[in-house]
């Protein structure tokens, strides 16, 4: 796995630590409000405007898949214009193009994600990594953290939608922010923490803390419809992206195969009930995920053969109606 190190890329840059996965942190925090003001992480100076900004995504990244649903859910597809990498790495990381169902760069007319990033800093140190947010007035990013740029999408743009329901809403955000915190560690970098570790010992303590978690989930969701109760929020949609790419991807490739998700009863009804709310099956690209995943992860899956199952039916009835 590469990177930029002061504008050049750099191949096969360690993130392992004692055999144990560590994924670096996002570098861009600013945030688009309403107004421009300052927004939770202390940033701003982005205001809501229709038109004026871009999201660089790959459908087969969950963290870039759950910005794609939050667009998608508030209507906003006039509102923040897309591109998509294709799904197979390049030599430089993502990359632009329509031969195996990407697009190109709608914004800047790049070949790469790598080339975006220099415009906004030519001295750039990091990981080249989708989501981005970017600005097209200002010609720079605004955020490529993926949990901030869903609250944005979620509140900032407002006026410029019909779709007013709130995923982040005041009286639920300590529960949604507890969930939260034990879902991302255990659950969406904790299947990573299992493909990439280099030790048995790493590999072992990532995966058993999945099904753990996914144990704790399967009671929860036996109670109630939803991972906070009644309604949906930013919680189930963070938590959805893993649970989608589980069967057909994580349980081989990075080998969590101690249960699927089609195992747990109430976590798998759950999963089709989230993937039948209107707008959300068009974001899930399953012949993409696994291009992406064994195709382009070849310190994983050295042969970079994608398997030709399984056959998975997220449009099946489900049976989620009786908690609501």
């Amino acid at each position: 796995m590469g990177q930029v190190v002061d504008g050049a890329w750099q191949e096969d840059v360690s993130r392992t630590s004692n055999g144990r996965f560590i994924r670096p942190n996002t570098a861009y925090h600013n945030y688009v409000t309403a107004d421009g003001s300052p927004g939770p992480t202390g940033k701003g100076g982005f205001p809501a405007e229709a038109g004026r900004y871009h999201l660089y995504i790959s459908l087969a990244c969950p963290w870039a898949h759950r910005t794609l649903i939050f667009r998608a859910l508030k209507q906003l597809d006039t509102v923040i214009s897309v591109s998509l990498a294709e799904p197979l790495y390049g030599k430089t990381g993502w990359e632009f193009g329509t031969a195996h169902g990407g697009t190109l760069d709608g914004a800047n007319g790049k070949k790469t994600l790598a080339e975006v990033y220099l415009i906004a800093d030519p001295h750039y140190t990091g990981r080249v990594s989708v989501p981005v947010l970017w600005d097209k007035k200002q010609g720079t990013i605004v955020n490529n953290e993926s949990s901030e740029i869903i609250r944005m999408l979620n509140s900032a743009f407002e006026a410029f939608t019909n779709a007013h329901t709130d995923y982040y809403p005041a009286e639920l955000r300590s529960e949604i922010d507890r969930i939260n915190e034990l879902v991302y560690p255990t659950v969406n970098n904790g299947v990573y923490r299992a493909g990439f570790a280099t030790s048995q010992e790493a590999y072992e303590e990532a995966a058993r803390g999945i099904f753990a978690t996914f144990d704790q989930l399967e009671v929860r969701l036996s109670r109630q419809r939803y991972l906070v109760g009644k309604q949906i929020t930013e919680a189930d949609w963070r938590l959805f992206t893993t649970l989608v790419r589980f069967d057909a991807v994580y349980y081989s490739h990075f080998k969590c195969n101690l249960r699927r998700v089609a195992d747990y009863p109430n976590l798998s009804n759950y999963l089709r009930d989230l993937y039948q709310v209107p707008g959300v099956a068009e974001t899930v690209n399953l012949a993409q995920i696994k291009q992406h995943y064994y195709g382009s992860q070849r310190q994983v899956n050295p042969t970079g053969i994608v398997p030709i199952g399984p056959l998975l039916d997220f449009t099946a009835p489900h049976d989620r109606a009786r908690l609501a």
